[in-house]
C-alpha cells in the first residue's frame, strides 16, 4: 500500500473502536473539504472497514462512491516473530 506523496490527512485507520466513531471520522473528512477519503484496515478490522464504507455511502454521504479497493499482505513483527496480516484500503470519492 503505497502513498502518493500526500500526507495522511485524508486517511482513516480502522481499529477496535465502535463503527460510528469511524463513520464520523470519514464524514468529518468530507465536510472539511476532502474529495477522497481512504479507509485502511488490517486483519480482523477489515470487515469493520467495509461496514464503515457502506454506512457512509448509504446513509450519510449519498453521492459518495467507492473508486478503488486495494488489498495486500503486510509482514509485522509479533510475539511469535514475523507474521503476515491481510490489509485493505478502500477509497471513497465525493463528487
Amino acid at each position: 500500500m503505497k502513498g502518493d506523496g500526500k500526507g495522511d490527512d485524508n486517511v482513516v485507520f480502522i481499529g477496535k473502536k465502535g463503527l460510528m466513531n469511524y463513520v464520523l471520522a470519514v464524514v468529518t473528512q468530507f465536510n472539511n473539504g476532502e474529495n477522497d477519503v481512504i479507509i485502511k484496515a488490517r486483519g480482523k478490522a477489515i470487515s469493520r472497514a467495509v461496514d464503515v464504507a457502506e454506512v457512509v455511502k448509504n446513509r450519510f454521504i449519498l453521492d459518495a462512491k467507492i473508486t478503488d479497493i486495494q488489498i495486500s499482505t503486510e509482514e509485522i513483527t509479533g510475539e511469535e516473530g514475523q507474521i503476515k496480516v491481510s490489509a485493505i484500503e478502500i477509497t471513497l470519492n465525493k463528487k
